[in-house]
């Protein structure tokens, strides 16, 4: 049935399907081993999966995850094509105050809206854990397209099939301003691929006074991770020793990377694997969640094993193993995947740089051509995953940042 507004959703998944996942678990026969003495060199460790599958079966307990998901307001709703999924809390109002900022907070891949389920309550009502309650946002944390909860990515033929971060952005603008009929300034926030949606929102959904009455667009732009680089000619820009420093280092990650040349060229052999096997789905996200966080080569010393579950039970339940990693090729055919020529994010922009993320945050120099860079803050810790490493420190980075840019928020 078609849901032309949102309709509300709750997370239910049968019993059989946690019979067949048990049943796919058990007959799960490890396989000869390369001796690297557990330093994770040729992928995910075999004793620390024999360890998480052991506890997915004996010890692990999806009905906690499933309730955690339906303590908030979930909906599913139609925009065009594409269905989406989405959670909404919103936030403490406080009188003669302006109303509570929208966020737009963003996942990325090998993420899913777990990473948020524990900041949302403390975005939207910071009362409620010793904060100030003019610091609430209404929070709206998307699935991706062919996500978890999201439908499969539409293009723009009406077919199934990849489509790109650009994309993407403008149907969040359409979530916030058609969907959720908000008439005010909204802000963004995301890492990893979230950055880059993010990045496109602002770009091409700033709020402009002059063009629109109701001004409901991107009045802030937070990040934490850089979403798309500036719109200039490498070969002929003069850059800071820093900038060339950092670049350098960047072509050094093929180590780090080779999983996007896969997801980008050859999404749907891979998507066949991933979606048969749930042991084969936990070793190729686990890894990642150990390399990219500040885990010091254990994951449990960032996660407990409960988090990486769940997010995995999140691609498993749902069948969206494949379908998640379209976007990589999607981005490959989105013309142009980068700011054109002289672009620039004009959005009051915001940016913590956690130190342990899976590639070294740009320099301030390099940030300040590609937006209107307002705060930057280097960060004591933490990785790629912020939200479940660091929530404290991306919370407060985030209130900090668009307290200046609230009293823009009119009201309705």
């Amino acid at each position: 049935m078609p849901y032309d507004t949102p309709e509300p959703y709750k997370v239910d998944f049968p019993e059989r399907a946690l019979i067949d996942l048990d049943e796919r678990l058990r007959r799960w026969k490890p396989t000869t081993a390369i001796a690297d003495n557990g330093t994770w060199a040729a992928g995910t460790d075999p004793e620390f999966l024999d360890s998480l599958v052991d506890y997915w079966r004996h010890g692990y307990d999806w009905q906690r995850c499933q309730e955690a998901i339906n303590r908030w307001p979930n909906y599913l709703v139609d925009i065009g094509p594409q269905r989406l999924h989405f959670i909404r809390e919103p936030g403490t109002e406080v009188e003669d105050a302006p109303r509570p900022m929208p966020l737009v907070i963003t996942h990325g891949w090998p993420g899913s809206i777990v990473e948020f389920l524990d900041i949302i309550d403390v975005l939207a009502h910071p009362e409620h854990h010793g904060g100030d309650p003019l610091d609430a946002f209404d929070v709206i944390a998307p699935s991706l397209p062919g996500y978890g909860f999201s439908g499969p990515p539409i293009r723009e033929d009406g077919t199934t099939g990849p489509i790109g971060p650009r994309a993407i952005a403008g149907l969040w603008h359409r979530l916030v301003h058609e969907k959720l009929n908000y008439r005010r300034p909204y802000g963004a926030q995301g890492g990893d691929w979230g950055a880059v949606v993010s990045s496109w929102l602002a770009f091409d959904h700033p709020v402009n006074d002059e063009k629109d009455d109701w001004k409901s667009g991107v009045a802030g732009l937070h990040l934490n991770m850089a979403g798309v680089r500036p719109g200039i000619d490498l070969e002929t820009t003069a850059l800071s020793p820093a900038e060339k420093d950092w670049l350098g280092r960047m072509g050094e990650l093929d180590d780090k990377t080779a999983y996007q040349r896969i997801q980008a060229t050859r999404p749907q052999t891979l998507g066949v694997a991933l979606a048969d096997s749930p042991v084969g789905l936990a070793a190729w996200i686990v890894e990642k969640f150990r390399d990219w966080s500040d885990c010091e080569g254990d994951p449990l010393s960032s996660f407990s094993m409960d988090t990486l579950i769940d997010n995995i039970m999140v691609y498993w339940l749902t069948g969206t193993a494949g379908t998640a990693t379209w976007l990589y090729r999607g981005f490959t055919q989105q013309k142009p995947r980068g700011l054109p020529t002289g672009g620039k994010v004009e959005v009051p922009t915001g940016f913590a740089a956690f130190p342990k993320d899976i590639a070294p945050a740009p320099p301030k120099e390099w940030l300040e051509r590609t937006y209107d860079l307002r705060r930057h803050t280097v960060m004591p810790k933490g990785g790629h995953f912020a939200a479940l490493e660091e929530p404290a420190l991306l919370v407060e980075d985030i209130r900090a940042f668009f307290r200046p840019l609230r009293f823009g928020a009119a009201n309705d």
